[in-house]
């Protein structure tokens, strides 16, 4: 699963369920998500703006990318 690892984007080290904290790869973190109705984190970071958001939900989600289009417009 080392090379899981280096694909890895998530800049929340903290989390107990990043890849660098056990031999699992992903899985978990996805795992969690799938279960709360969440977007990984990871995700996040694709967007400018998003350590401003209200949590991870798919809605969070999908308003910061609605913002985000209308910024480039």
């Amino acid at each position: 699963m080392e090379g899981l690892n280096k694909f890895c984007s998530c800049k929340n080290m903290s989390c107990p369920l990043h890849p660098t904290k056990h031999d699992k790869g992903c899985t978990p973190c996805i795992g969690k998500n799938l279960k709360l109705k969440e977007i990984p984190n990871c995700f996040f970071n694709l967007i400018d703006g998003a350590q401003l958001r209200e949590g991870d939900s798919f809605e969070d989600f999908a308003k910061l990318i609605l913002i985000s289009e209308k910024e480039m417009i």
